[in-house]
């Protein structure tokens, strides 16, 4: 089975942000809170579970989900008493995908590399403590575990993830872990040694190889990108089952050829830079 953070993967954001800042609204982030209790698949979920999801009281999450169903962010269900996500979400999902000028650079060639090697690519941002999905390509034939864009996978075990980390600029990579490491239900002492050896290979070739440990059936390479005004940050990751392909060209094939995509797409996004009004890079998660 796939490996991730504990069992209510879900990191509220006074944990994460911390109250200390006096711009930082409370109450907003509770709300924001409320939404991220809802998975995919999930379904309906009443006050209880959000309550027990975000770590809110519950009194809290009535008036909070109340809101929310006021603003359509959130549907009532009368005859079951509970919530799910309404399509002011999914006006804002969209709005952010459609403005991500790295989708549209990166689809091209992304669609490309899969059908030529027939395998899973896929393009991911940060949220939290996962890796959300922004654009995703499938060869022809391509078999393993199946995922969409807003799917998410941990940072700390995953090809994708680890190529994020190895860009991320201290101290937030600091930061980052520890708030991994105090949630992480596995062994954290070798998670951070493959972590940082994904590091030492990026460093030196330029992507990190994954090898069954995340999902054991798997394998992949994994490449950084960061935007070309060092702001932002992202992960590709290529996957496909172990008996598909060796270690050997995962190392001499597809990982060089996933730096070069990183690279095309970089510059992709440099030219779009320059050009007035063009639609802007999705902020660092």
């Amino acid at each position: 089975m796939p490996k991730a953070i504990a069992p209510a993967a879900h990191t509220p954001a006074l944990e994460e942000d911390g109250s200390k800042d006096r711009q930082f609204v409370t109450a907003l982030a509770r709300g924001l809170d409320i939404l991220r209790a809802f998975h995919a698949g999930d379904g309906m979920l009443g006050n209880q579970e959000i309550a027990a999801r975000t770590g809110l009281p519950k009194p809290t999450v009535a008036r909070l989900t109340h809101t929310l169903t006021e603003l359509g962010y959130l549907i009532y269900m009368r005859r079951f008493r509970k919530y799910e996500l309404g399509p002011s979400v999914l006006a804002l999902g969209y709005a952010s995908l459609a403005n991500m000028d790295v989708r549209h650079v990166a689809r091209g060639p992304m669609q490309q590399m899969a059908q030529a090697l027939n395998c899973s690519v896929a393009l991911g941002g940060r949220d939290r403590h996962s890796m959300i999905w922004l654009e995703s390509h499938r060869g022809p034939s391509a078999v393993g575990v199946t995922f969409d864009v807003g799917s998410r996978m941990p940072i700390a075990s995953t090809a994708m993830g680890r190529a994020y980390l190895a860009v991320l600029p201290e101290p937030e990579k600091s930061r980052l872990l520890d708030s991994i490491r105090r949630r992480w239900r596995d062994d954290w002492t070798k998670t951070k040694a493959d972590i940082d050896k994904a590091e030492k290979e990026i460093a030196e070739r330029g992507f990190c190889l994954s090898w069954a440990d995340w999902v054991p059936e798997l394998c992949g390479v994994g490449a950084p990108l960061r935007s070309p005004d060092g702001e932002t940050f992202f992960g590709f990751g290529v996957s496909a089952p172990i008996y598909q392909v060796s270690r050997e060209r995962l190392e001499q094939e597809w990982g060089p050829r996933l730096v070069r995509l990183a690279r095309e797409v970089r510059n992709g996004l440099a030219g779009r830079a320059s050009t007035p009004n063009g639609p802007r890079a999705v902020g660092r998660g």
